[in-house]
């Protein structure tokens, strides 16, 4: 399986493989998918950073239907802050997402009726290799045996500032010490931290959206508590 985005390996992360049941908080996992693609059109090249707005770069497709299906928005519409596109791109995200690795054999749609007329669906694994691709890459960047390559250390940042980290199945100590190591991959690939405006589009851009949903996710977590 090719053309994995970042936005769907984050919902692989997040949701359960046998049940099919997502895990975690979901505010967190919808603005961590809508970073996601942002990210994933920063690292080819279609979108960057430019006077306080995420801007479109290059407008050619991608390939990939909902990555390109956000490009083609983004090109139409007035341009907008980092923290504006990750709060406007989550609404219906999930499902499209959802549906898109359910028609590519990914995940299976179980639909399931509670109390008589309430539907419930679960997305249960079909196809694990997509998964244990993306675990194993994190897996080794955690390790630090070796450096991630860009789009698994884009994904440690992601991973980290959606407070996914137990999805990755650790507990205790170590749930922590990923945390730390996530943040430390995503820093060393100048994805988070401080921003330089004055090196490649790529980084700034990748780094503010990254700094938008951690923003967002602790107001989230802010106003549960």
């Amino acid at each position: 399986m090719t053309g994995v985005t970042l936005a769907e390996e984050l919902l692989l992360l997040a949701y359960d493989d046998e049940s099919g049941k997502a895990t975690g908080s979901r505010i967190g996992l919808d603005l961590g998918m809508a970073a996601g693609v942002l990210v994933e059109l920063a690292l080819a090249g279609r979108v960057a950073y430019g006077d306080g707005s995420i801007v479109v770069a290059d407008p050619t497709p991608t390939g990939k239907p909902i990555t390109d299906e956000v490009l083609g928005r983004m090109a139409t519409e007035t341009p907008l802050s980092p923290a504006s596109w990750v709060q406007r791109l989550r609404h219906g995200l999930r499902d499209r997402i959802l549906a898109d690795l359910v028609a590519r054999g990914v995940v299976r749609d179980v639909d399931e009726t509670a109390l008589g007329h309430i539907h419930v669906h679960r997305y249960p694994v079909v196809d694990p290799t997509v998964e244990t691709e993306m675990r194993g890459r994190l897996a080794v960047a955690l390790t630090g045996e070796q450096a991630p390559d860009e789009r698994t250390a884009a994904l440690a940042a992601l991973v980290a500032a959606s407070r996914m980290e137990p999805s990755l199945g650790l507990t205790g100590p170590a749930l922590a010490d990923a945390h730390r190591r996530l943040a430390d991959i995503a820093g060393g690939a100048g994805f988070t931290g401080e921003v330089s405006l004055e090196e490649s589009t790529v980084r700034p851009s990748v780094a503010l959206v990254i700094a938008a949903l951690s923003r967002a996710i602790d107001a989230a977590l802010g106003a549960r508590s």
